[in-house]
């Protein structure tokens, strides 16, 4: 017989596998905007702009032809995994994020791990480590120091480890094992003050903390609205310089805040779901994903439409169900769930 907690924790892996993996209704409910499907002609418009580079889904594809051996460097530090839980294919990537030396990191809840390509040194591992486990990894973040924070929205907690792979602490423990979250998605690092924010979709807040994981403040209202500053499902968050971006999902809108989390503006979107990724390029244009309509838009920073591309399928530049967007440079990176793979697009910049 299930205790009450076990079951009430079941219960509450099922709903966040939910709003991780599928996003707040976005399977069952289709849109209600005047969004339309991208046409031949949006095709041609966005190839100005955007031009595919390359996919990868699996450790052969960060080794070539030769059939990969997995590698265990990681393993070595951080200790080998449940059996359950090894998986060295991407099943249902959410977010994506690189670091410093140009590593790719994936977290993928449907495989209940993060992926890692280093194409530079054509490596593959996976984050894990001996004494805790992953069950829905969320969000990503690296800091300057190429620490690795993951959101788990099952555990309710961020997992911290080291550029090698090393566990180093939990962030959101209380007394007692809680945590201080309830179901952590996005998150972002501020690079000049190290702060961390973290979106409690659940509970429609923005959380900062810093490294030594002091909470230093919340923005938001615990039951949700839609007035400045306040959420419902806040789900991605994107740092541009002294300008933090927050994909209110269950508003339709993006928010941007300061470091301290005054509200300075919003901009209206169409309906959006929490498994719709949010990425700004270095001139602060938006680039948002739609699973939906399998396309992503690019506005510039006030919100007015540039252009959009992708369609339906998965050729390369199709997309089934479009997640987490990542820009390095002049490279989007788009986790394409339901095609268990990330493409790597370069953003063409017109001169």
């Amino acid at each position: 017989m299930l205790s009450m907690d076990d079951k009430r924790l079941q219960n509450l892996e099922r709903v966040l596998f939910c709003l991780v993996v599928i996003g707040i209704g976005a399977a069952e409910h289709p849109r209600t905007t005047n969004s339309r499907a991208p046409s031949a002609q949006d095709a041609r418009e966005s190839s100005v702009h955007i031009r595919f580079v390359r996919e990868f889904s699996s450790p052969g594809d960060v080794r070539g032809e030769r059939f990969p051996i997995f590698d265990r460097s990681l393993d070595i530090v951080a200790g080998p995994a449940d059996p359950h839980l090894a998986n060295d294919k991407l099943v249902a990537p959410y977010s994506v994020a690189t670091d410093s030396t140009h590593r790719i990191l994936v977290a993928d809840p449907g495989a209940g791990v993060v992926h890692i390509f280093d194409f530079e040194k054509s490596k593959y591992s996976v984050l894990r480590s001996r004494d805790t486990r992953l069950r829905l990894p969320a969000g990503i973040a690296t800091d300057g120091d190429d620490n690795v924070y993951v959101t788990d929205t099952s555990l309710g907690v961020v997992s911290v480890y080291d550029s090698k792979g090393k566990f180093l602490r939990y962030l959101g423990k209380v007394q007692g094992g809680e945590s201080y979250f309830q179901a952590p998605v996005g998150i972002a690092i501020h690079a000049a003050t190290g702060h961390i924010y973290v979106c409690d979709s659940p509970r429609h807040m923005i959380v900062m903390l810093d490294k030594k994981d002091h909470v230093l403040g919340h923005f938001g209202r615990r039951l949700g609205g839609n007035g400045p500053g306040d959420f419902r499902y806040p789900s991605r968050i994107v740092i541009a310089g002294d300008e933090i971006f927050v994909l209110d999902s269950g508003n339709s809108r993006l928010q941007v805040l300061d470091p301290g989390g005054h509200f300075r503006r919003e901009i209206r979107l169409p309906e959006v779901s929490a498994s719709d990724g949010l990425a700004l390029d270095d001139e602060k244009n938006i680039y948002l994903s739609d699973g939906q309509l399998n396309v992503i838009s690019v506005l510039n920073r006030d919100g007015q439409f540039l252009y959009k591309f992708g369609l339906s399928g998965a050729k390369p530049g199709e997309f089934n169900v479009p997640s987490g967007l990542w820009i390095e440079s002049e490279s989007l990176y788009v986790a394409d769930s339901k095609n268990h793979r990330v493409q790597v697009f370069q953003i063409e910049k017109q001169r």
